[in-house]
């Protein structure tokens, strides 16, 4: 299929066309049509698979030219907001509309004076919105349309009761796009009375990793993690490396070691200013670091072309954040490599994992490296599916698996 077929109108072609873009990933395939029909869509699709221009290009071609806000994004981060900020206003390049994005971490007065000059689309995270809406500056009362992008980050934030406040002041009657990688129940229970028969875009499993993407575990003392990673850095030659640590203070020192050791690398977590993240986003892009050190809080905001290794320095505590960390590579189709270093006391994060994406991660060790004394897994571990909820478009329903609890590993 073309993007043609769509029936875009030839300046919103023209603006995709400008973008490189060749023919509609899956989900653009799937769920544009039902958009462009106006029908309300919620999308289950992994990172790197074009969810952005899937709800950006309806909305354009759906939107008139009124200078009011039309269609609102609602998006958890600063980066996401900014991302796709970026994929709208290459797409509407030549339609004339005006797109905008209004988040936390910068100054409000140029925001509040650019919203009152007209703004077509508007992608906000939720609690600059609210301040912009509290104080009259930005009007809520045209919005045609609604996407809820990331819904689950957003509950995991702890931005639902912003968003409920939010969805209190639109219209009643409006188009919902509701799209994210994962769907826990507790989204559709806030956002399942505000859908009117929509249409359900499934790409691939719900919240199970993209199959291009070769995985491992290093099982490592948890004191020798940054001597295993700057080793592994060296020794493979690594470059364009994303790392992902628990907290932000991690975060930092692990950047610290790196330095160190001679190796090029930079932190982007939420205690960095807006100018320091954006310039380490920069410069991860441009090449002057080999290395981003980043916590979870920032994962899915960082979208960086050719990320030829993610690095989980920690475990994630939740399962579904694997899933958000490993697909910052192999994204649009390439292939790419997820390392995660497995300390002794993160074997419960490993089994849930496993039980997660339904197949057991194979373990490696690196060549030379002087190790102390770790936990090896057990190479018999078997995973066992988890039950997976589905979302039908008016009930939750699931397969419930029995789970039998098998060993992990032994220490060595």
């Amino acid at each position: 299929m073309s993007f043609e077929k769509f029936g875009l109108a030839p300046r919103l072609l023209k603006g995709v066309k400008s973008m490189g873009y060749q023919k509609p990933t899956p989900v653009q395939q799937d769920a544009i049509p039902p958009a462009l029909m106006g029908r309300d869509v919620v999308g289950c699709a992994q990172t790197g698979t074009g969810k952005t221009a899937a709800f950006v290009l309806p909305a354009l071609q759906l939107l008139g030219h009124r200078r009011k806000v039309g269609v609102l994004v609602v998006t958890p981060t600063r980066e996401l907001a900014q991302q796709i900020e970026e994929v709208a206003r290459h797409c509407a390049r030549f339609t004339g509309h005006k797109v905008m994005a209004v988040y936390g971490g910068v100054n409000y007065n140029p925001q509040a004076a650019r919203l009152r000059r007209g703004i077509d689309l508007l992608v906000a995270t939720p609690g600059r919105l609210l301040d912009l809406h509290r104080r009259g500056d930005v009007d809520l009362g045209s919005i045609e349309m609604l996407v809820l992008d990331e819904a689950d980050r957003m509950l995991d934030m702890g931005f639902w009761p912003d968003v409920r406040r939010i969805i209190r002041v639109l219209p009643k009657k409006r188009q919902n796009l509701l799209f994210s990688a994962t769907m826990p129940p507790q989204v559709m229970a806030v956002i399942g009375t505000e859908l009117n028969q929509p249409c359900r875009v499934e790409i691939g499993r719900s919240a199970v990793p993209v199959e291009a993407i070769d995985q491992a575990v290093y099982p490592v003392d948890s004191r020798q993690k940054s001597e295993l990673l700057a080793a592994l850095l060296e020794k493979r030659g690594l470059d364009r490396v994303l790392v992902f640590t628990r907290t932000k203070r991690r975060a930092d020192n692990v950047c610290r070691d790196l330095v160190c050791n001679g190796i090029g690398a930079v932190p982007i977590h939420s205690n960095r200013t807006q100018a320091q993240r954006r310039t380490a986003l920069e410069g991860f892009k441009n090449g002057k670091y080999r290395v981003l050190v980043a916590t979870d809080i920032v994962s899915r905001g960082i979208d960086v072309d050719n990320i030829s290794h993610v690095i989980n320095f920690d475990m994630p505590y939740r399962r579904e954040d694997y899933v958000h960390r490993i697909g910052r590579t192999a994204r649009a189709g390439s292939s790419g490599t997820a390392i995660s270093f497995l300390a002794a006391e993160e074997t419960a994060e490993l089994r849930n994992i496993e039980a997660m994406i339904g197949f057991t991660l194979k373990c490696n060790d690196l060549e030379g490296f002087n190790y102390t004394q770790r936990l090896l897994s057990n190479p018999k571990r078997q995973a066992k599916k988890i039950r997976r909820l589905v979302y039908n478009g008016g009930a939750l329903s699931g397969r419930r698996r029995r789970r039998r609890r098998t060993p992990v590993g032994t220490s060595v």
